[in-house]
């Protein structure tokens, strides 16, 4: 089949790498414009544009997909279909119906669990057990469309949402090409999605990153996990400033310390929460990159009774 890829962020670059194998041919791929990104703002183009090009593929960057002149070459290259992998915009009801098999979207959950955009996050932080990966025609509703096919993936201890997200990526890039397989050879069966079970995972904005000690530790855990890497968990350092938090490990035998207070140990730095201890691991001062949580209360010299979160 002649494909147009959509897709924007680096996990949607294997799936592309998947497609480019397999026997259909990929004849453009629609990305998101260039965005300001790293510490110098500066204009990047998206990993899966740097892929295309590299290919030299067409690539199309409109900036939104209502735009005529997409719609128009949209028209002009004559999809069959056209697989999505966390493209990042809407597609509105004027270009679903232009490719003959639609618009087939992998999606990292077990529909109808986690429809939205960040389906992995709200799952570490709700301390799922299993997740996995769904491919589903895309129509005007959100993520509800008829599912073709869906694989599982067991969610371990220390799975931060970038772990679990990688192995997603790959596993799912090979179910995408066995449905788009399936839809070419005539056999795939869409199924309905079930009215029970739905639940929502809307993105992630950075306030909903912030770490609230007044949790039991394995609220904390899981909240830190699933934000790790994006948007990144954070908490008040005692000036006020926002510390970044990399993943904690839980200490359940140390019970005596209270929600956000600190106990600083030669080698170790430890936070009380609602029930037990964590122990921190990177942190990240305004400003500076990530170091052993140790270094930094070293040198922040942190008084006894320090608290961290005490201020917004």
């Amino acid at each position: 089949m002649r494909l147009l890829f959509a897709g924007t962020p680096a996990v949607a670059v294997p799936a592309l790498e998947a497609l480019l194998a397999s026997r259909h041919e990929v004849v453009a791929v629609l990305t998101r414009p260039d965005a300001r990104a790293g510490r110098g703002r500066t204009m990047a183009a998206s990993p899966v544009k740097e892929r295309a090009l590299a290919e030299g593929l067409e690539v199309l960057t409109p900036r939104s997909p209502r735009d005529a002149d997409f719609q128009h070459r949209l028209a002009e290259l004559a999809v069959d279909c056209a697989p999505v992998v966390a493209y990042g915009a809407l597609l509105p009801p004027a270009v679903l119906d232009v490719p003959v098999h639609g618009w087939v979207n992998l999606h990292f959950s077990v529909l109808p669990a986690w429809r939205g955009a960040a389906p992995v996050q709200h799952a570490v932080i709700a301390g799922d057990e299993v997740t996995g990966a769904s491919t589903f025609r895309i129509e005007a509703g959100l993520d509800t469309g008829p599912v073709f096919g869906t694989l599982t993936e067991t969610i371990r201890p220390r799975d931060t949402a970038g772990d679990l997200l990688g192995r997603l990526a790959t596993a799912g890039a090979g179910l995408l090409v066995a449905t788009l397989d399936a839809i070419a050879d005539g056999v795939a069966q869409p199924v309905p999605q079930p009215p029970d079970g739905v639940s929502l995972a809307p993105r992630l904005e950075v306030d909903d990153a912030r770490v609230l000690w007044s949790h039991p530790a394995l609220a904390v855990d899981r909240r830190i996990r699933g934000c790790t890497p994006a948007p990144g968990a954070w908490t008040t350092a005692p000036d006020g400033s926002r510390l970044k938090l990399g993943p904690v490990t839980p200490e359940p035998s140390v019970t005596d310390l209270a929600p956000g207070a600190l106990r600083v140990l030669k080698d170790d730095v430890l936070v009380g929460t609602a029930s037990h201890a964590v122990r921190l691991g990177d942190v990240a001062p305004a400003g500076r990159r990530p170091m052993p949580a140790a270094a930094w209360a070293r040198g922040a010299r942190l008084d006894a009774g320090t608290v961290l979160g005490a201020a917004a």
